[in-house]
């Protein structure tokens, strides 16, 4: 079969899944690979527990005379294509989103804030791969009026894969920085794939977001000489600009929107929105959200509101209040840049009993040594004193800090003597599991 014709049967069958543990009756199961499983093992038990259809790779599972089997040449490829019919079959703006910090923070904001107008469909948690953006596209209904579709790499052309069935109608990348080096090779490399959706903007005379502040990004736009851009960020020339007004810890900033209509410049009132987000890093994920709300028509009050009503729950730039202690929790990932911002604005903070646990980063490769050296640095020269690194690449850098194998040896090292009364940075990529540490501080 090809794309549209597996799509005309999926409209008789409108549900997916890719885990023979969960066949929806009805549904189709699609049979993916990996490095540790291969879904074609597992195609007849999904019919038999209720999937309608099998889609299969490998002709010794497709029983021979049962059309319920369905066999392809690769079936991550007739995923993928399956979602792009999909996608095309709904016509509604969809807003591409990636960059390496902020984007799952930035497509939860722009969501809430859409959604004081429209019915928003948005990729969940960091489903942003191969296998997650097919099951977002695929999961829009007719009922939805916009989509935000979230994006990630980790290697040279995933971007570019990504796109050709996202198909956005307009975008942004929030940033680029020094991560997944292992992947990209280099920061060139970063900036090459992240802008393989400035590519694809720029192809279909697409509208770009841009921040303003951001010269990586504005140097990456200008080499594409893009039409349509609308921009945020700190500076006075931005359509949508912004200022922090405090950090204690809570990022409380100001923005104010310019449009210009013809000859004239019509600017907005100022706002002043009161966030429950750590960082002033998090202040460019405000302003491409109050941005796309605005340029959607999403009244600046309603965005004030939604803003100043969400609540991170996704150890991404998260306080949480102990019995003992106020956690800056921001466990979820980390490298270079991310782990950079961190550090300035835990400096920059007006709080007192300051102390950071930072693990190690991933990813990084020949560069590891250098980066690892390079955070502890920025300590120093921070001026924090309590710090807690954990991870082997952090034990092999020059530093007078306290240090951790892993996990294991901070949760002893609580369990002897618990830091009471502290303000705490909690940062470090998903492998070091810094996720387990707020229950016991």
């Amino acid at each position: 079969m090809d794309a549209k014709q597996l799509y005309a049967l999926y409209q008789q069958h409108p549900k997916v899944t890719t885990d023979s543990r969960n066949c929806p009756e009805g549904s189709i199961f699609i049979a993916l690979k990996g490095a540790s499983f291969n879904g074609n093992k597992f195609a007849k038990a999904a019919l038999d527990k209720g999937c309608s259809y099998a889609i299969v790779d490998e002709a010794e599972y497709a029983e021979a005379g049962n059309n319920r089997f369905i066999l392809v040449d690769n079936a991550l490829v007739a995923y993928k294509e399956l979602a792009r019919e999909h996608r095309r079959n709904i016509d509604i703006p969809v807003i591409g989103i990636t960059g390496t910090n902020g984007k799952t923070t930035s497509k939860e904001l722009i969501s809430a804030v859409l959604a004081e107008k429209y019915k928003v469909h948005h990729t969940l948690g960091n489903f942003n791969n191969d296998i997650g953006v097919p099951r977002t596209l695929l999961e829009m209904t007719s009922d939805d009026e916009i989509a935000v579709i979230e994006m990630g790499a980790s290697h040279p052309k995933d971007i570019e894969k990504l796109v050709t069935y996202v198909e956005p109608t307009c975008g942004l990348i929030t940033n680029v920085g020094r991560a997944h080096l292992q992947g990209f090779g280099s920061f060139e490399g970063v900036k090459n794939t992240k802008g393989e959706l400035y590519d694809y903007l720029k192809a279909h005379n697409a509208l770009l977001f841009l921040n303003e502040s951001n010269p990586d990004l504005v140097e990456m736009a200008e080499q594409r000489e893009f039409e349509r851009v609308i921009t945020y960020g700190q500076d006075n020339t931005a359509d949508v600009k912004g200022e922090v007004v405090s950090c204690a810890p809570l990022l409380k900033f100001s923005w104010q929107a310019t449009q210009s209509l013809g000859t004239e410049q019509v600017v907005s009132a100022v706002y002043e929105v009161q966030s429950n987000l750590i960082g002033a890093y998090n202040l460019d994920n405000m302003l491409a959200a109050i941005t796309i709300g605005l340029h959607f028509g999403v009244e600046p009050q309603k965005i004030c509101h939604a803003l100043e009503s969400y609540v991170p729950s996704n150890n991404r730039s998260q306080l949480t209040e102990t019995k003992d202690n106020k956690l800056i929790v921001d466990a979820y990932n980390a490298n270079p840049s991310s782990m950079k911002a961190a550090i300035e604005n835990f400096r920059l903070m007006d709080i007192k009993n300051k102390m950071a646990i930072l693990g190690d980063m991933r990813e990084l490769g020949d560069v590891t040594a250098e980066e690892h050296q390079r955070v502890v640095d920025e300590l120093i020269a921070s001026g924090l004193e309590n710090v807690w690194l954990v991870g082997e690449e952090f034990g092999k850098t020059n530093c007078s800090f306290r240090k951790f194998a892993d996990i294991e040896e901070v949760k002893a090292a609580i369990a002897a003597q618990k830091p009471i009364d502290h303000y705490i940075l909690i940062k470090g990529s998903n492998g070091i599991k810094l996720f387990e540490l707020p229950e016991l501080l």
